[in-house]
């Protein structure tokens, strides 16, 4: 059987169903991990694709088959998979899912013993490789046993802990699953801690066709949607997450998006009261407004290249409780140190029903002073290139290399990096005045038009 390899990325593994990810290549990719990891038991979930209940069962069978015990926690998010590895005395788990992809993609997305990622560097290309050279089927006379268990409840009991939710006031929120679960989520949180919350639901209900397409809610059809029925409804704020709801992105008042830069920002405020003195993670691609949110109120500021094992390992290092990054993960100790797509939502309920404000006031302190010319990508094999001849042109800058290429001067600062997994330059660029921004924003695309 042919196994592209290419299914194997930096944090996950992803393909088309059936073509490059189906029943017997999942069988083959949960009995390999098996085979080099030697785990007892594992946590199996998936999300809401219709693919994933036959991919789940085949992993299901893949370890019991090999005498591994199995906890089955059904249809759940990605953030209350992670939880469940953590809580539950195992080994590690797996989820099928493929975050905020079309219908016809799926993916398998790993964790270790205590809900610590799996990545390409700690495991993932491992199987790849050891699949590649030929499968071995493992087979116990002792078949692992499958228990269900619903950790719905128990994941909302953790992710209320982080405010309190006595203060909150009476608000309404649009809230867009994408068709996923987390919309059902917050309505079990209404319902479990009695919040004072009235939900307008936008794609709330589960649907794995994805009937308006990638669940994703930064496409602009996506978010057009979400921030229209913000206004019409006269909402508080909105909240909108992708179909595995491990990010979260939010709309004020006004129908206007914040950016997750700006969010991070927010929230750094509001877990410094909690926290005094804490570090917090931030990524390089975006940092002022960050930077000052996170000192004026007595934290401390670690810069980390970004992504989902790399941040959890710079917590742990430098002993951080939360961490931001632009794309909205939104990662946090107390979590073991993974992302969660619910926490920030009552973060900032908390902090709105505290200070008596509204989610424009809190982001119009950040965007009223640091403008941005949100992430712009350029395909070129000239990479590596480019990225050289920006730091020759601008070496009079203070420069960094913490993830690419980061210049900065006194009123204007720029981040340009690699895709990891695409022929593309990302760049983001952010400066103390409008006119400024638009001016260095031409100069640097022109730059990088002219020599891709």
């Amino acid at each position: 059987m042919h196994i592209n390899p290419d299914i194997f990325r930096s944090y996950d593994v992803r393909g088309i169903y059936p073509t490059d990810l189906n029943e017997s290549i999942v069988y083959r990719i949960i009995q390999t991990h098996i085979s080099l990891f030697l785990p007892k038991s594992m946590v199996i979930g998936r999300d809401v694709r219709t693919s994933g209940k036959s991919l789940q069962k085949s992993a299901m069978d893949a370890c019991t088959d090999a005498g591994v015990d199995v906890i089955d926690i059904g249809v759940v998010s990605t953030d209350t998979f992670y939880f469940a590895v953590g809580k539950f005395p195992v080994d590690g788990g797996v989820t099928i899912s493929a975050s905020h992809n079309g219908r016809e993609w799926n993916g398998l997305n790993f964790c270790k013993k205590g809900a610590e990622p799996m990545s390409s560097q700690t495991g993932l290309f491992k199987i790849r490789d050891e699949l590649l050279k030929g499968f071995k089927p493992l087979s116990n006379p002792k078949k692992g046993n499958v228990t269900t268990e619903n950790v719905t409840d128990d994941f909302l009991k953790r992710v209320i802990s982080f405010v309190n939710p006595t203060v909150f006031k009476g608000c309404k929120i649009v809230a867009n699953g994408n068709f996923g679960v987390d919309v059902l989520l917050l309505k079990r949180a209404v319902e479990l801690f009695n919040l004072p919350i009235n939900i307008i639901s936008l794609n709330g209900e589960p649907d794995g066709t994805f009937p308006k397409g990638p669940p994703n809610p930064l496409l602009p059809e996506n978010r057009l949607e979400f921030l229209e029925l913000v206004k019409k409804e006269k909402a508080d704020l909105g909240v909108s997450w992708d179909a595995d709801g491990d990010r979260c992105f939010f709309a004020d008042e006004t129908g206007t998006f914040i950016e997750g830069y700006f969010m991070t920002a927010i929230l750094a405020t509001e877990i410094l009261k909690k926290e005094r003195g804490s570090t917090i993670v931030i990524d390089p691609r975006l940092t002022w407004a960050t930077t000052e949110a996170i000192t004026d109120n007595g934290g401390k500021v670690v810069i980390s290249k970004p992504g989902m094992t790399i941040i959890p390992e710079k917590m742990k290092e430098t002993g951080a409780v939360f961490a931001g990054e632009m794309s909205s993960h939104f990662y946090f100790k107390e979590n073991f140190y993974r992302d969660n797509g619910l926490i920030p939502l009552f973060l900032v309920l908390e902090l709105l029903s505290n200070k008596n404000t509204t989610l424009s006031q809190l982001a119009k302190h950040y965007t009223s002073k640091y403008f941005i010319s949100g992430e712009l990508n350029f395909e070129t094999k000239n990479k590596d290139e480019i990225i050289k001849g920006l730091e020759e042109k601008y070496k009079d800058g203070n420069i960094e290399h913490i993830d690419g290429l980061s210049v900065e001067y006194s009123n204007w600062r720029f981040n340009i990096r690699k895709s990891n997994t695409e022929p593309l330059l990302r760049f983001n660029l952010e400066a103390l005045s409008k006119e400024r921004m638009e001016e260095k924003r031409d100069e640097v695309v022109q730059y990088i038009n002219q020599h891709k």
